[in-house]
């Protein structure tokens, strides 16, 4: 295994976001409209989060096939993350005509983006410009959600978006406690696997504790 410390905790975000999905499945409303969207949520972050592991783990050589398809199938997820995101955002705190008019526009996006994956190029710059804008759409949608409804939960959530910035600092400055044992990929991870539990506390009183806000 190459890379351990990034592909171990990469196969953790992964059974984390699993289990998160699956408890939103089991004890959602399932009537909520952002049950079905915080599910796409999670899963798409746990695919992404296997088959990126994957990748730095047994198929580091971008020439082979198994890098090409699991690195197709990561960027394909984060594009889903991120039309997740949007959808997620437009539904907390829009009506229900511009949630959709923002969804569907999300999902237009999301389609170029993913013709711009398969026909031109995978690099990973273009998955961030791609999350990015809708990340930072989610998380104002949080603050004016906090602000009007002072909901623990949804600070929760607040808070987790924060640190998924601050994981993304780290990452980029390639702050690290080891060389080895936690590189800065390793720690991105572990700050993320924080982040997303927050996510999910605010999730979790969206679907299954309250009928949201």
């Amino acid at each position: 295994m190459n890379e351990p410390d990034v592909t171990l905790t990469d196969y953790a975000l992964g059974l984390e976001c699993a289990l998160f999905a699956l408890w939103l499945l089991a004890y959602g409303q399932a009537d909520h409209p952002l049950r079905a969207w915080f599910i796409i949520f999670f899963v798409s972050i746990g695919l992404a989060a296997f088959t990126g592991g994957t990748v730095h783990g047994y198929f580091p050589n971008q020439g082979t096939l198994g890098h090409t398809l699991l690195w197709l199938t990561t960027l394909i997820a984060i594009g889903v993350t991120a039309l997740s995101g949007w959808a997620i955002g437009a539904q907390l705190y829009f009506s229900a005509t511009i949630a959709a008019w923002v969804t569907r526009g999300a999902g237009i996006v999301f389609g170029l983006y993913c013709v711009v994956v398969l026909f031109s190029t995978r690099d990973f710059f273009v998955a961030v410009v791609h999350y990015l804008p809708a990340t930072i759409f989610l998380l104002i949608v949080y603050v004016l959600v906090y602000q009007r409804a002072q909901e623990t939960a949804v600070l929760s959530g607040l808070l987790g978006l924060i640190l998924t910035f601050i994981a993304a600092g780290v990452q980029q400055t390639q702050l690290s406690f080891h060389p080895v044992y936690l590189s800065h990929n390793a720690l991105y991870h572990v700050l993320q696997a924080v982040a997303l539990f927050l996510i999910y506390w605010s999730a979790r009183w969206f679907v299954i504790v309250s009928r949201g806000i």
